[in-house]
């Protein structure tokens, strides 16, 4: 049973979450799952990962560890037996809705993919500038923040809630290189995501865009942190939509077929009229002659009319 709050507002009322990069995450990862729903699933019983998808060929692994902080992995590799070129790590604070900018990049790179080839886009060496993967952040007018440290470039959004740390030193081929994050720091308030040293730049870009996208996102109010509610805007879900009144329709010209249904109509209506036995044929007969015989003779007046003098008194009236 729904026991409402006591500001009145039901918790688990849908209400659309902007920005998106501030909705956390809804428990579930249907959303990022969603663009690779045709590729095997394994559900795994024993061990912290919960759900694994996998490419066909499996050089493409999308983890889901249910209860951990570190919520997503994702990772790419030459071949399955291979270690992984790279690595992107999703926390339990982060949208399901931005995992799905890397994993439907990841569905249409696969699906581009020659299987008997290996230059395929998910595992390109990523350029050294930084411009291109962060052109969708900084086109929503993202700007970069001039005290980041040396040799590191850090773009901040307008709200100043999210950004984007890239570190160019890259140490290790395996380090982290770039951290997307969002919301104030905290267990339950910070979404991270992380991309190892040789992620191609274009899967940052994607998930950069989803990032980016004004677009909100469903949650129930439940879901959300209190201590982030003051930094979104909500706004329920419209679940009963008035419908629209009718269009007027403008009146047609009648058509032949029209006309003959009129005509018929009337015609029934005046045979409805008309005698239908001999007896009313008869009687109809003796009205008329009636008033043919007595059309001649004057009417002899009523109890309420009386006759009227000639005009000209002198001039006698004329016998039948």
């Amino acid at each position: 049973m729904r026991h409402p709050r006591p500001d009145g507002q039901d918790p688990y009322q849908e209400v659309l979450v902007s920005p998106r990069y501030l909705a956390g995450s809804n428990g579930n990862g249907e959303a990022g799952f969603a663009p690779v729903a045709h590729w095997p699933h394994h559900h795994l019983d024993d061990g912290p990962c919960q759900l694994l998808v996998t490419s066909p060929d499996q050089r493409v692994r999308i983890g889901w560890f249910g209860d951990d902080f570190e919520l997503w992995k994702i990772t790419a590799a030459q071949d399955a037996l291979s270690a992984p070129r790279w690595t992107a790590t999703f926390n339990h604070v982060t949208p399901a809705e931005i995992v799905a900018g890397l994993t439907t990049a990841l569905a249409h790179d696969y699906a581009e993919a020659d299987p008997y080839e290996d230059d395929a886009l998910f595992l390109t060496n990523p350029p050294h500038r930084w411009s291109d993967a962060v052109r969708p952040l900084t086109d929503a007018g993202w700007t970069r923040d001039g005290g980041a440290e040396r040799g590191t470039v850090e773009i901040i959004a307008p709200d100043g809630q999210a950004g984007i740390l890239i570190d160019n030193r890259r140490s290790r081929p395996d380090g982290e290189a770039v951290e997307l994050w969002a919301g104030p720091p905290g267990w339950g308030t910070r979404a991270e995501v992380l991309f190892s040293a040789r992620t191609p730049e274009h899967l940052i870009t994607a998930t950069a865009a989803a990032m980016a996208d004004p677009a909100p996102i469903v949650r129930e109010r439940h879901q959300l942190e209190r201590t982030m509610k003051h930094l979104v805007t909500l706004t329920p879900v419209n679940q009963t939509a008035e419908p629209l009144p009718p269009v007027p329709r403008a009146p047609r010209a009648p058509t032949p077929l029209d006309v003959r249904r009129t005509a018929v109509t009337q015609a029934l209506h005046r045979a409805a009229h008309l005698p239908q036995t001999a007896a009313d044929l008869r009687v109809m007969a003796a009205r008329s002659r009636t008033a043919t015989a007595t059309r001649g003779r004057p009417s002899s007046p009523g109890p309420a009319l009386t006759a009227k003098p000639l005009a000209n008194p002198s001039v006698s009236r004329r016998s039948r």
